[in-house]
Order: C-alpha cells, then sequence, then structure tokens
C-alpha cells in the first residue's frame, strides 16, 4: 500500500509575521501582504498532485485563531471585539502570536511510530509541545483533538498528549520534523518493520552548540517519545544536529536531511558526528540503505536555507520508484537545479525524479512541501478504520477548493488581525469545515 501524507491546510490568518526566531524566510519576509486564499489554493493544489501520484492524501484542519482563550489566559477580558482592539494597542506581537497559522506545518504535529515498530502493534502518535515558540505552544491542545478525531479507533490507534514540562527533564519536541522512519526497501508502509532516527540540536553532553539560534529538539524529549511506543531501542538511532547548521537557519532536521524507505538523503553538514552517525544507521537499516550527501562544495548551506531542498517530500511511488517533491525555488537556482539533476542521473534505483511545486506563500514564511505534511505510515486494516471524510477525493478537493473560495480573504495585512469580522469570518469557516471533515466540535469556540 502507498504512504499516506496528512497535510495541514492553511488557515485564514496566515500572515507574515517573522514570529519564528531561527527561520530565516519567516524572519526576512515580516510584514509583506500576505494572501491566504491563494494559499490554501497552494496547499490544495499539492496534495491533488501528491494523490495523482498514486499516494493517499489526507487533510488536518487549521486551528482557530486569533485565538482569544490564550488572550483571556493572558488576563484581558470583556467582549471579543474588545479584546482584540485592546491587545492590537498594547501587544501587537501578542496579537500576531495568538493569530498564526502556523499550525499548517504539520511536519510538527506529532511524531508517528507505526504499528510495525510498536511493542503492542498500535500506531501510536505523541502531539509535539512545540514549547520554543510561544505562537507554537498554543497548538498541541487542539492538534491533539483533530488527531483523535481521525484517528479514533483505541484498538489500532493511541494518540498521546504533549510531553509535559519536567523538573529532571528538558522535553523541547518539535515532532516529525526532526524524526525520519527509514526501512531496508523503498517501502515505507506500516506493514514494513522500521528503524527510527532521531535528530536533536540540545542535550545535556551535546559537543557543541549554536551560538546565534537556538537548537529547539532535545534528545530527552527524543528518548521519552520512544519509550512511549516502547519501540526496540536497537531500532533508534539518535543523533546531534550540526550547532553550524543550526546557525545558518536549519531550525528543524527536515531543512537539512529527508529520508523515506531505505533512501537518505542529506548535507554533509547535517550533523555533528557525520561519520559516526551515518555508521549507525547503515548498521541499524542494513546494506540496503542508500545515503546519498551533498557536499558542501556542490551546495552551500546558505542555498540549502534559501531553496529548501531538503524540505522536499520525498515518497514512495506504487511502481516501489521514488520522486522528491520539491519547492519550485529549487528549479529556479541553478546550482540547486544542477544538484537534483546530478543526484536523479547518477542514483535512478533510488530516486527516479523530482517534482517541482508552487507553494511560495508557505516559502516565504519558512516553510516547504515536507513542512505541509505528517507522514502516516499505515496498514491496509488501519486505513479501513481512519476517519474516511479526512482523506482527499476528487469529491473533497472539490469541496475544499469552494470552501476556501467562499470563507478565506484575498490578501491580509497585520493590521487586519484586530478585525472582529477576521475572527467571526474564521470561526464560521471552521465550524463549516468540521463538518466537512467530520471532525465534531474539537475548537474551543465550538466548546
Amino acid at each position: 500500500m502507498p504512504e499516506v501524507n496528512f497535510d495541514g491546510l492553511v488557515g485564514p490568518t496566515h500572515s507574515y509575521a517573522g514570529l519564528s526566531y531561527g527561520n530565516v524566510a519567516s524572519s526576512k519576509n515580516q510584514g509583506a501582504l500576505s494572501n491566504p486564499r491563494a494559499a490554501a489554493l497552494q496547499g490544495l493544489a499539492k496534495m491533488e498532485a501528491v494523490a495523482a501520484l498514486g499516494l493517499v492524501q489526507g487533510v488536518l484542519p487549521p486551528h482557530e485563531r486569533p485565538h482569544v482563550p490564550t488572550l483571556r489566559a493572558h488576563g484581558y477580558s470583556g467582549s471579543d471585539a474588545e479584546i482584540l482592539a485592546l491587545v492590537a494597542q498594547e501587544n501587537a506581537v501578542l496579537l500576531a502570536r495568538v493569530s498564526s497559522a502556523s499550525a499548517m506545518w504539520t511536519a510538527n504535529a506529532a511524531t508517528v511510530l507505526p504499528s510495525a515498530d510498536t511493542e503492542d502493534g498500535r500506531t501510536h502518535f505523541v502531539t509535539a509541545n512545540l514549547r520554543a515558540m510561544f505562537h507554537r505552544a498554543i497548538e498541541p491542545a487542539i492538534t491533539a483533538r483533530a488527531l483523535h478525531a481521525i484517528f479514533a479507533n483505541p484498538a489500532r490507534f493511541a494518540v498521546h498528549d504533549a510531553l509535559p514540562p519536567s523538573t529532571s527533564e528538558d522535553y523541547g519536541d518539535e515532532g516529525a520534523a526532526n524524526h525520519t522512519r527509514l526501512t531496508a526497501s523503498s517501502d515505507n508502509s506500516g506493514h514494513t518493520r522500521g528503524v527510527h532516527f532521531f535528530v536533536y540540536g540540545a542535550a545535556q553532553n551535546a559537543s557543541r552548540t549554536p551560538t546565534r539560534f537556538p537548537a529547539r529538539q532535545t534528545r530527552s524529549a527524543s528518548e521519552r517519545v520512544a519509550q512511549i511506543a516502547r519501540l526496540d531501542s536497537s531500532r533508534c538511532v539518535f543523533a546531534q544536529q550540526n550547532a553550524d547548521a543550526i546557525d545558518a537557519g536549519v531550525f528543524h532536521n527536515d531543512v537539512i536531511c529527508v529520508g523515506n524507505g531505505n533512501l537518505l538523503f542529506c548535507h554533509e553538514d547535517a550533523f555533528e558526528m557525520r561519520d559516526a552517525t551515518l555508521h549507525a544507521l547503515r548498521d541499524a537499516v542494513g546494506e540496503t540503505l542508500t545515503i546519498i550527501e551533498l557536499k558542501r562544495e556542490e551546495i552551500s548551506l546558505e542555498e540549502v536555507v534559501k531553496s529548501y531542498l531538503f524540505n522536499s517530500q520525498l515518497v514512495t511511488l506504487p511502481d516501489h520508484t521514488m520522486a522528491l517533491v520539491c519547492p519550485v525555488e529549487c528549479a529556479e537556482n541553478p546550482r540547486v537545479k544542477a544538484a537534483l539533476d546530478r543526484v536523479v542521473t547518477d542514483h535512478p534505483a533510488s530516486l527516479s525524479r523530482a517534482i517541482f511545486m508552487d507553494v511560495r506563500e508557505s516559502m516565504r514564511n519558512g516553510g516547504g512541501p515536507a513542512c505541509l505534511r505528517l507522514r502516516v505510515p499505515l496498514t491496509d486494516a488501519d486505513l479501513r478504520v481512519v476517519n474516511q471524510e479526512a482523506l482527499l477525493t476528487p469529491a473533497k478537493l472539490a469541496a475544499l477548493r469552494a470552501w476556501v473560495i467562499t470563507h478565506y480573504r484575498e490578501s491580509l495585512h497585520a493590521d487586519d488581525l484586530e478585525d472582529p469580522a477576521l475572527l467571526r469570518e474564521s470561526r464560521s469557516a471552521l465550524d463549516e469545515l468540521t463538518r466537512l471533515l467530520a471532525l465534531g466540535n474539537i475548537y474551543d469556540f465550538q466548546r
């Protein structure tokens, strides 16, 4: 069975607030006029294109924004409109934070641990706590509700809440953006046993630490995620992300490394202990593992971050070959395009082609095709009990496009976030979406 990808729908408040410190693209485009409607339609076009490759495509919903309950928790009171006006006057940054549509990047929604690898034979979802960034730390509760609504069968799925604060452990968890599952063949479905590759930026015994930007994923969190599903420790590899890469803007591992099945595609500056890390992966996966590594002479860290080459979506096609779904920026950069052409020419058995997608609205905020999806390896039996209304079909795609066109604004500026009409529009849209996807009342305003 082909793999399953759940993409995040871009929310109605998609804007460029530059909230993600360490994300170079996000900071660069701060304050620019955004186009929520175009962003959402670009995301749906990417889902349609991936589904057309023969993959199963699912949808995860946006979150309620602006998130007034967070503002009330910070001491603001009055009507929703009064609160928005006051916060806009007193703390525009806080308003931007509670309005962020960042839940669109579902690679950060959770870490997925398939049934073939877990002790109890269920697929486990560990919701990411995203505690490193205020605007993302709002997300876990609604993310968990959405996952419960889609993966509701407790005999086959276990959805876990985000790792809580701890007095003894440093639990900073950014989800699947720092986790890669590899197998001994091109098959990465839930039928095939895998090896789990956890990459962290911070640890008590870290050899080096970044000096410019924060390391968001901690080793303690990665180890705890593996423990929750009781993964076989011999099939887990933990590696530290290169500190220089983090300082260059590689805020998650999936900005410099992507893996699928028996293929790992990365940059030579991805890991602190490069040789030891690659050796450990080869030992764990076996001799069938192919590692394609780009050298800094071919592509610099600056070019990696600018093009988001490794934040591409590496997928196994029904004919068992692999394709790399890249942002169109990779085709527009001559050096990056030349490197991709060389890789496809040199490794046709591993990577048969590159496919370029326009997700510019997401890219301007620092998220490429891989950021927009949560990979969920399932078995055929698992897929039958997933909420079918959350899976993309031609009819569902048409309904979602119509929903976006009806409810989304064509453009949005930071000043629009205080408009109470935007809040009403967003809530109306999400209320309709929960019925369209059969999610139930997952949002605070519905409860």
